[in-house]
């Protein structure tokens, strides 16, 4: 899969670990317009209108995908009131999702080579849309969790599909910047209007209102795609990498338990502890099993790249700490500021324009200035936001608490860049896997994040910013160093 080349800001930005043209929310209806004609049988204008309906589809998939990585934090409080569960039930909430995501997301993409974009991409809205009528249904935190993973398992088919159905529907590589213009900015909206659509759906028709609202978009989606999205090429002589899955799921989900667990039990439980020693056998044989697959779900050659493998560090970093933080803010706000959950999702609701405002500015400073400035001004300021943030206490003015977060807002200067430099260490030729590769890397370290920082939050009277963003400040502060060290000027 030929991507375009990262580090020209006059056309691109890079979001989320994959490559989409600049473009801001006042341009998307105008690009949608102004597509040329792709190569497609029929008149110009059915082509055109094709092309569109094919664009639609895709990009409603994936703005659905970015909504509900921020629409279901403001919701948990709700939950628990209703449903019950511990802090660390909620925590699988959020990270069922995440780890379903990260662990299938790379074998998601092989399977898409194989058998085609359109049709794994199909059964990922098919699935997401019955792991949301499931989470809008439970009648347990169980069931939730259960039904949480199913939609992680969804969205894991549609991540990676949804960039190679429109490289495939627009092989002109104008169209496909405008095409990739309106994907990102999709993404972009997703995410913003995670807080706040939370915050009103909740007020107005409950938590299980934020999940049910996915299931019309995604029914929509599939008539669409079906109707008017070709089906990619396909490779069917590639394997799958059973024995690298099962044991990377089992790694991801030993190693997040054993530290949900500890903040419930204490660190020194023996539960935490097996499952520690789980996750590091788990770990072992995955190594082992990936040196001896001849298409293994994760290349390990791909690391002897000192570049590659310090933009992954910090891409794990990056979301680990961001997640993590973005759950203990929900909390606080709700549980000890007694905010309303929309109070909240508005509070919230800045940040997330700043991550999108960063992104922007990040592809035009990393075409200028190489990946590294970026990344360490990203981190940096992410790094006093949580700084200022662990101040916090039940009286700390909200002025103070929005400054904070609109300095974590800013780490989304790091995100392009740290793509840039992942493709630009690996070559075009294999931008597609090591894109794969970090953002496997990236939501796995959300996963973690959820449970490190949540663990560390507290309970009831004592829960408190200070730890679980002291040690955020921290992970920045490694984070820093990492990207110094490892990553060149261009």
């Amino acid at each position: 899969m030929k991507i375009p080349d990262p580090v020209r800001p006059a056309r691109t930005i890079l979001r989320d670990g994959f490559e989409c043209p600049r473009v801001t929310l006042e341009d998307m209806d105008r690009n949608l317009r102004t597509l040329p004609e792709p190569t497609v049988t029929g008149s110009p204008r059915e082509g055109r209108g094709r092309a569109t309906a094919a664009l639609i589809s895709v990009c409603l998939g994936f703005f659905v995908i970015q909504l509900d990585v921020t629409i279901v934090n403001v919701a948990l409080p709700a939950i628990q009131l209703q449903i019950g569960g511990s802090l660390a039930g909620l925590q699988w909430v959020v990270d069922a999702y995440t780890l379903a995501l990260a662990s299938i997301m790379l074998t998601a993409g092989s399977t898409a080579d194989r058998v085609g974009a359109r049709k794994i991409f199909t059964f990922g809205l098919a699935a997401f849309a019955i792991g949301s009528a499931a989470c809008a249904a439970a009648p347990a935190l169980g069931v939730l969790v259960a039904a949480r993973a199913v939609q992680g398992l969804g969205a894991s088919a549609m991540l990676p599909c949804s960039l190679a159905l429109l490289v495939h529907q627009f092989p002109d590589p104008r169209a496909r910047a405008r095409a990739l213009g309106v994907w990102g900015g999709m993404g972009s909206l997703g995410v913003a209007l995670g807080p706040v659509a939370g915050g009103v759906l909740v007020t107005v028709a409950g938590w299980r209102s934020i999940f049910l609202v996915n299931v019309p978009i995604c029914l929509l989606t599939i008539v669409l795609l079906r109707r008017y999205a070709t089906e990619s090429p396909r490779n069917p002589d590639r394997r799958a990498d059973v024995p690298g899955l099962l044991l990377g799921v089992t790694m991801l989900a030993a190693l997040t338990a054993s530290f949900i667990t500890a903040g419930e039990q204490g660190w020194l439980a023996p539960l935490p502890g097996a499952l520690l020693a789980a996750a590091l056998v788990a770990g072992s044989l995955f190594v082992r099993a990936e040196r001896r697959h001849p298409h293994p779900l994760l290349p390990l050659t791909l690391f002897r790249s000192r570049e590659l493998s310090g933009a992954t560090g910090v891409g794990m970093i990056f979301n680990l700490v961001l997640y993590g933080t973005l759950l203990c803010l929900s909390f606080y706000l709700q549980q000890a500021r007694h905010s309303s959950v929309l109070a909240t999702g508005l509070l919230l609701l800045p940040s997330s324009v700043f991550v999108g405002a960063g992104s922007l500015a990040s592809g035009r400073l990393t075409a200028r200035l190489g990946p590294r400035p970026p990344m360490i001004a990203g981190l940096t300021l992410a790094a006093a936001g949580t700084a200022l943030l662990a101040t916090a206490g039940t009286s700390t003015p909200l002025a103070l608490i929005v400054a904070g977060s609109l300095l974590i807002g800013l780490i989304s200067l790091a995100m392009p860049a740290m793509t840039a430099a992942v493709v630009g260490a690996t070559g075009p030729e294999h931008a597609g896997v090591a894109s794969g590769v970090l953002n496997a890397a990236r939501q796995s370290g959300g996963a973690l994040g959820v449970a490190v920082l949540g663990s560390l939050l507290g309970r009831g009277h004592a829960l408190s910013l200070h730890v679980p963003l002291l040690v955020a400040t921290a992970g920045y502060l490694v984070a820093i160093a990492l990207a110094w060290t490892t990553i060149r000027d261009h």
